[in-house]
C-alpha cells in the first residue's frame, strides 16, 4: 500500500467528487458525510505517510537530490519526439520530502475541518461538495508534484473550485471578489508560467538524456557516474541537440549541471536582459508569482475581499492552506532551482516582508469587521515567513515552514470563530458586541485561546515560529550577511501590533457589560454547540502541542532545511559570483 500513498491522497477526493456527482440532488445528508468521510481518509493516508517516512539525522532529505526523496511515484506520461530539437518528457512524478510532508499533513487536517464546518451549507449542496473535494485532491497534489508541468495543472486547477466557492456561496459582493482573486492568482499563474517555459527549454533529464546518447539502455541504470559523465559531455558539446530529453522535473532543475551550455538559463550564459541575467529575472518571476498567492504586501488586495465575502469554510481552506501554496512555491521552485536569485533578493525579500509585517498590523488595527482583521494578520505573518526565508539561515528557514503550518492551524480556528458569531447574527462588526463572555463563555475561552496563540504567546505553536524566524533574522548578518539586523528589529513592531489588535479586540467584544447591536441576538447568541466543538478542540490541541513539544515538528524538517540552507548558502553564492562577473563585463 505505501507505494501508492501519495496518489491516493490525491485522487481519493477526485474519486469522491465524481461519486457526489452521481448521488441525487435530495440527498443532502449523505453528500455532506460523503464528503467529510473522504476527508477523514485523507487524515488517516497522512498519517500513514507521516508514520512511513523516515526520520531523523540520517534521514534522506530531498531538495534537489532525487533519490533523497520518499515514497517515490514516478511514470512516464507523455513524451514527444521534437526531431532536432530534441525529446519533450513530461512525468507523472510525486514524492516527499521534510518540507512537502508538513504541507500534506496541514493540509488534510484543515480540509477535514473545513468539510465539518461545510454541514451549514444548506443551498446548491452537491455543487458546493463536489468543487470542495476537487479543491482537496488539487492542494494534495500541489504539495506533492515534483514534474513542474504536473505541479502547474494542479495549480491552475485549483483556482477554479476556489473561484466557485467564492462566486456562488459568498456574501453580497461576491461576484466582485471571486473576479479579482481569479485575476490576481491569474497573473501570477503567467509569471511562473514564463519561468517553466523558459525552464523547459534549458534543462535536460540527464538519465533519459545519456539513454538517448546511447551511453545506458534503460534509465533505471543511470548511476552518478552515468550521470557526472553525461553532464560532462553535454559541457563539451557532445551531446546532439536531437538526442536531448528536455524535461520539467523539478529536482533536475535544482542541479545547475543539467542546464544545456549556452541556454537561456545556463550559469555561464553572458547574455543579459534589460542589464541582468536571465536566471534572476526568472527567479523574480518565479518569486511574484507566488507572492501574489501568499500574499506579500502590494500584492495582496484581494485577500481582504475575498476573506469577507467567502463562505466560513472556504476563507478557512483559503487561509489554512491556499496561502501556503505561495510559499511552498517560492522554496520549492524559486529557492531551489535559482539559490543565487535567493542570495542576490534577500535584502528586498526580507524588506517586502517586513513590509507586510507592518502594514498588515496597522490595517488590522483600523479593521471595524472582524473577518477583515483576520485577513490583515495573515498578511502581517505571512510576512513573518517572507522575513524567515530572506534569512537564508537554518534557524529562519525552519522557523518559516513552522510559521505556515503553525498560521494554517490557527487561522483557521479564527475564522472559525468569525463564522460562529456570523452564523447566529449575519453581523461581523466589532463595534456591534460587547460582553459576549457573559453570553457565551466557553466560545470567549475559544477564542482567547485562539488570539493568544495568533499573537505569540509562550506555550503556543505560534511563539516557536516566530522566536526561530527572529532568531534566524538576527543570526543573518554574522552567518551569511543576507540580512542587515535593523529589519528584524523593525518587525518586532509587528508583535507589539498583533498584541495591540488582538487585545483591543478581546476587550471591545468579550469583555465589559453586555452589548448587541439587535435586541433578537439576546436569543440567538447561544455558547457553542457539539459541532462547533469538534471543530474547535483538535486545533486548540495541535497548537498547544506544537507549542510545547516543537521538536515532533522539527525532526521532519531538519534535514531538509539543511539541505536548502547548504544549496542556498554555498551554491547560491558560487553561481552568484559567476553571474555577477559576467554582468560587470
Amino acid at each position: 500500500m505505501t507505494a501508492y500513498l501519495l496518489s491516493l491522497i490525491i485522487f481519493v477526493p477526485l474519486f469522491g467528487a465524481l461519486i457526489i456527482l452521481a448521488i441525487p440532488s435530495a440527498a443532502i445528508r449523505s453528500i455532506k458525510y460523503l464528503a467529510i468521510a473522504i476527508t477523514f481518509l485523507q487524515i488517516i493516508l497522512a498519517g500513514f505517510i507521516y508514520s512511513v517516512y523516515e526520520k531523523g539525522p540520517d534521514a534522506p532529505a530531498g531538495v534537489h537530490i532525487e533519490a533523497a526523496y520518499q515514497l517515490q511515484e514516478k511514470a512516464p506520461w507523455i513524451n514527444l519526439d521534437l526531431g532536432s530539437l530534441g525529446t519533450l518528457s513530461i512525468e507523472y512524478f510525486v514524492a516527499v520530502d521534510g518540507i512537502s510532508i508538513t504541507m500534506v499533513l496541514l493540509a488534510a487536517i484543515v480540509m477535514f475541518i473545513g468539510a465539518i464546518s461545510s454541514l451549514q451549507i444548506q443551498v446548491k449542496v452537491k455543487g458546493y461538495f463536489f468543487l470542495y473535494l476537487l479543491l482537496s485532491g488539487t492542494v494534495m497534489g500541489c504539495f506533492l508534484a515534483l514534474d513542474f508541468f504536473l505541479f502547474y495543472l494542479f495549480f491552475e486547477f485549483m483556482l477554479l473550485p476556489m473561484y466557485f466557492l467564492i462566486g456562488l456561496w459568498g456574501g453580497p459582493r461576491r461576484e466582485y471578489a471571486s473576479i479579482k482573486f481569479f485575476l490576481y492568482t491569474l497573473a501570477g499563474s503567467i509569471f511562473i508560467l514564463i519561468a517553466m517555459i523558459s525552464l523547459y527549454i534549458s534543462v535536460i533529464d540527464p538519465a533519459a538524456t545519456a539513454v538517448q546518447a546511447g551511453l545506458i539502455d534503460h534509465v533505471q541504470e543511470a548511476t552518478s557516474e552515468n550521470i557526472i559523465q553525461l553532464q560532462q559531455m553535454m559541457r563539451e558539446n557532445k551531446i546532439d541537440a536531437g538526442n536531448m530529453v528536455h524535461t520539467f522535473n523539478m529536482v533536475s532543475m535544482a542541479d545547475s549541471a543539467n542546464f544545456i551550455p549556452g541556454s537561456l538559463l545556463d550559469v555561464l550564459n553572458q547574455k543579459l536582459i534589460f542589464g541582468n541575467a536571465a536566471r534572476l529575472w526568472v527567479f523574480l518571476a518565479l518569486f511574484i508569482g507566488f507572492a501574489i498567492k501568499l500574499p506579500a504586501v502590494p500584492l495582496h488586495t484581494w485577500l481582504p475581499d475575498a476573506h469577507v465575502e467567502a463562505p466560513t469554510p472556504v476563507s478557512v481552506v483559503l487561509a489554512g492552506i491556499l496561502l501556503k501554496i505561495g510559499a511552498y512555491g517560492i522554496i520549492r521552485t524559486a529557492f531551489s532551482i535559482f539559490p543565487e536569485g535567493a542570495v542576490h533578493y534577500s535584502w528586498l525579500i526580507g524588506f517586502l516582508g517586513i513590509l507586510s509585517i507592518i502594514y498588515g498590523g496597522f490595517n488590522a488595527l483600523a479593521m471595524r469587521d472582524l473577518k477583515k482583521l483576520i485577513a490583515y494578520s495573515s498578511v502581517a505573518h505571512m510576512g513573518f515567513v517572507l522575513l524567515g526565508l530572506a534569512s537564508g539561515t537554518a534557524e529562519g528557514i525552519s522557523g518559516a515552514i513552522y510559521q505556515m503550518f503553525s498560521h494554517g492551524i490557527i487561522a483557521s480556528m479564527l475564522f472559525l470563530i468569525a463564522g460562529v458569531l456570523y452564523e447566529r447574527t449575519h453581523n461581523r462588526m466589532i463595534e456591534d458586541y460587547s460582553g459576549l463572555a457573559t453570553k457565551m463563555p466557553y466560545f470567549t475561552i475559544v477564542v482567547v485561546i485562539a488570539f493568544f496563540a495568533s499573537l505569540g504567546l509562550p506555550g503556543f505553536s505560534g511563539f516557536i515560529a516566530e522566536f526561530l524566524i527572529f532568531l534566524g533574522a538576527f543570526n543573518a548578518a554574522n552567518v551569511n550577511q543576507l540580512l542587515p539586523r535593523w529589519m528584524a528589529i523593525v518587525a518586532t513592531l509587528g508583535l507589539i501590533l498583533g498584541a495591540a489588535y488582538y487585545l483591543w479586540t478581546l476587550q471591545r467584544m468579550f469583555f465589559g457589560k453586555y452589548f448587541g447591536k439587535d435586541a433578537a441576538w439576546d436569543t440567538l447568541l447561544r455558547d457553542l454547540r457539539p459541532i462547533e466543538y469538534v471543530m474547535f478542540l483538535p486545533l486548540i490541541i495541535l497548537t498547544l502541542f506544537l507549542g510545547l513539544f516543537p521538536q515532533f515538528f522539527l525532526d521532519l524538517v531538519n534535514q531538509s532545511v539543511g539541505q536548502l540552507v547548504t544549496l542556498i548558502n554555498q551554491t547560491g553564492k558560487e553561481n552568484l559570483e559567476l553571474i555577477l562577473r559576467h554582468i560587470s563585463l
